[in-house]
């Protein structure tokens, strides 16, 4: 390694990205509190260098809504006072992401950067810091010849203290990418110090030979209450000025010029994003999956389209505008434990909306047949049965028998991304029609103990695992059936028979329920029906109980609405403007309530309640349907 001059070389950055399905007020938050205050104020310092990366989603916003802004970056790159950093067009998860997927979101996004600027990007951005190994292949691939980890990642790669002041380089199928450390220790600094006192700490830690490259990606600086972020920053680039004695602002690019001999490292899994701490590093993206079902559901629907995409042949336009809509459901943000919990749900309907999208691009219009297929849809080993129909698909599990995504595809909506219920064994996806048992004296107040451990007497059927026994899968129908135990479950000699048929926007669910035991038995039966919406309250969904001669009643279900005699629901779904309407052959009491996260909304449960007697070898029969329309 070069001896270096007594300087610190500091590369100074600015990172900042919206993910895809962010309303355009979160685009114009951003834009004025980071975005803004930073470009214009730097561009008055024409004697710092930096560099920038701001997703391809967020540049783009900026270009339409603030011109201004575009203009004064490509005066920056032009002068070279601003470096740009490449990466995925839509900030994605890199480490998840099917390696086409990957090169052509790079792609992409050095496609539109070359085109707006004039430059092609040397280095790019790794969103989230999330990195496996093999990511080095597609970025040197593509052109990339460096990017940025955290201190902290280059501490787990097996590095000391005095390498986290130079890159060092890493391999992977005889492919190489130079790797900066990014100083967490500075970027934290600067919350509560100028940035004379944090660059004098900084020179405390310098190694006493080699290089002293320090990098800072500062999210927020030290500032007085009520202090204007512009104000801030004029602050921080003129004391930085005053510091030019010993401190040289200057672009990767430019640095690894005159850089030789550099280490090499190879670096474990790990998510590293600015301001993570340990714990929080080690919880991988793959490891985020299986702790979060909700977003491992997101993940499986992504997988699932990408193979879709990718078996389309002979129509290139299409299979690219597919592609694109695919890779907005890849942001990094559904992917990782941020400081404020998982993603809002919100964030998981636009890429559901991406997702569904891409899948009827793919569809030639007039020659799609419907089909039912077995496929291990999720990864656990077991095979789900997945309807496809011209409007409808419809995802079942052999767990419970119950639907676990639901999409109307006109509306490019999936009906079943309904947050999570917690069982005894654990946390899973809630599903429609999910079947419990109950006593007999169990009463509406008891349905919304429905989660957790249930009270004695009662069977959880929608944990349990129901047999495929029969379908006609040419014709969009498929039976599952729970058998009569000998086990000391509640009610165990009560066997399910369920089954499913499918037609464009019509799904029908039948169920018998037979006594097999030798004494009769008295219970009470629930399919529960989650469906999920925009949000909470009128403005969002509206649910009607329907009975013959009646007039439809309007239910409340913000606190929990019980009902009776209904022999349908019409549900209102007023930001997607379609109508769902649940008709019951046999009329049943029950409840609706909401399921909220903390506060927030997840979804809707609606709790048929039927009351049974069955004597020995006695049977009941029902059957549903959910008709959709728009």
């Amino acid at each position: 390694m070069s001896v270096a001059n007594t300087k610190i070389n500091l590369i100074l950055g600015s990172h900042a990205h919206v993910p895809t399905g962010a309303e355009d007020h979160e685009f114009e938050s951003v834009y004025e509190k980071v975005l803004r205050p930073f470009v214009s104020t730097l561009c008055k310092y024409p004697k710092i260098q930096a560099v920038l990366h701001y997703s391809g989603a967020l540049l783009y916003w900026v270009e339409r809504s603030r011109p201004e802004l575009f203009m004064l970056i490509e005066d920056m790159v032009s002068r070279k006072q601003a470096e740009l950093l490449g990466g995925g067009f839509y900030e994605p998860m890199l480490p998840l992401i099917p390696l086409q997927d990957r090169i052509g979101q790079i792609e992409l996004f050095t496609t539109y950067l070359r085109k707006h600027f004039g430059k092609r990007p040397l280095g790019c951005w790794i969103p989230a810091l999330a990195w496996e190994q093999h990511l080095v292949s597609p970025l040197a691939a593509c052109g990339m010849t460096y990017t940025f980890l955290g201190e902290n990642q280059f501490l787990l790669a097996g590095l000391g203290k005095d390498d986290l002041f130079a890159p060092c380089i890493s391999e992977d199928q005889g492919k190489l990418v130079t790797v900066f450390p990014i100083s967490q220790f500075a970027g934290a600094a600067l919350a509560e110090k100028n940035i004379s006192v944090v660059l004098e700490e900084l020179k405390s830690r310098l190694p006493p030979n080699g290089e002293r490259i320090v990098s800072v990606f500062a999210e927020k600086l030290v500032s007085s209450e009520g202090e204007a972020s512009d104000y801030t920053w004029n602050r921080f680039f003129e004391e930085l000025s005053l510091c030019e004695s010993f401190v040289e602002c200057i672009s990767p690019a430019k640095l690894l010029k005159g850089l030789k001999g550099l280490k090499k490292a190879a670096f474990p899994d790990s998510i590293g994003f600015i301001g993570s701490g340990e714990n929080d590093m080690r919880v991988t993206p793959r490891r985020f999956l299986i702790e979060h079902p909700e977003t491992n559901g997101v993940y499986s629907k992504m997988i699932f389209t990408s193979v879709l995409v990718n078996q389309l042949r002979g129509d290139k336009s299409r299979k690219l505008s597919a592609r694109e809509e695919l890779w907005k459901a890849h942001a990094c943000d559904l992917f990782y434990l941020s400081g404020t919990g998982p993603c809002p749900q919100s964030l998981r309907k636009a890429a559901y909306r991406s997702l569904i999208g891409a899948e009827r691009i793919t569809r030639e219009k007039g020659k799609f047949s419907p089909s039912l297929i077995l496929f291990d849809f999720d990864f656990d080993g077991v095979a789900e049965y997945l309807f496809q129909d011209t409007k409808l698909n419809c995802y079942i599990q052999p767990a419970g028998a119950g639907i676990f995504e639901l999409d109307y595809l006109p509306k490019n909506w999936n009906y079943l991304d309904a947050g999570l219920a917690e069982d005894a064994g654990g946390l899973r996806r809630r599903t429609c029609f999910a079947d419990y048992l109950l006593p007999a004296a169990a009463g509406l107040d008891d349905l919304q103990a429905l989660t957790g451990a249930l009270s004695g007497g009662a069977r959880r059927c929608c944990a349990e695992k129901y047999d495929a026994v029969t379908g006609d899968r040419s014709k969009g129908k498929i039976c599952f059936t729970l058998q009569a135990t000998d086990t000391a479950l509640p009610l165990a000699n009560i066997e399910i028979r369920k089954s499913f048929s499918l037609k464009k926007d019509l799904l029908t669910v039948s169920y018998t329920l037979t006594n097999s035991g030798r004494e009769a038995a008295a219970f009470r039966f629930v399919p529960e029906i989650n469906l999920s919406f925009a949000g909470e309250g009128e403005e969002f969904v509206r649910f009607f109980i329907c009975k013959s001669g009646a007039k439809d009643a309007l239910l409340n279900e913000t606190d929990g609405a019980p009902f009776n005699g209904a022999e349908s629901v019409k549900i209102q779904d007023l930001k997607n403007e379609v109508q769902i309407k649940l008709i019951s052959a046999k009329p049943f009491d029950g409840l609706l309530a909401p399921v909220r996260a903390g506060e927030k909304y997840q979804s809707s449960r609606l709790l048929p309640l039927f009351t049974l007697s069955l004597e020995s070898g006695g049977s009941w029969s029902n059957e549903f349907s959910l008709k959709f329309s728009h």
